[in-house]
């Protein structure tokens, strides 16, 4: 085993535990999703299971289809950051009718913890862990 695959494995970790804690938000604890959630999972579901083939197999082709992924799941995550921050008008919101994607709010630390935050977080982790053994793995 070599210390390139540990980041493959911590990149597998995160996106299972991203996506847990999706499953945990919504079946658990009964958030239902925005329109946007809604696509981020989308990105996030496949990565964990490609990213676990990959670290078994110690594949790189799965770290690329990875990191494409995670690059979508980022540019999601990153408007619909900006979407409830107030930075883009809200008249530029893809949700029709339910839940509204501009006011997603997680009661940690008093709401001070907003979901569209958490996925960003663990997008932009995704696709550093990534970009980072694709280049030590480079041929």
């Amino acid at each position: 085993m070599n210390r390139h695959w540990t980041l493959l494995m911590l990149a597998w970790l995160l996106a299972t535990a991203a996506t847990l804690g999706a499953m945990f938000l919504g079946e658990v604890m009964g958030m239902t999703p925005c329109v946007l959630c809604w696509y981020q999972r989308i990105f996030m579901f496949p990565i964990a299971i490609v990213l676990g083939i990959a670290a078994y197999l110690n594949d790189r082709q799965g770290a690329i289809y990875a990191l494409w992924l995670a690059l979508g799941g980022l540019c999601l995550a990153a408007y619909h950051t900006l979407l409830v921050a107030g930075w883009i008008p809200r008249t530029w919101t893809p949700c029709g009718s339910g839940v509204s994607c501009a006011n997603q709010r997680l009661d940690l630390f008093n709401g001070a913890v907003q979901i569209p935050w958490l996925s960003l977080a663990a997008f932009t982790v995704l696709v550093l862990l990534l970009f980072t053994y694709l280049r030590k793995t480079a041929r």
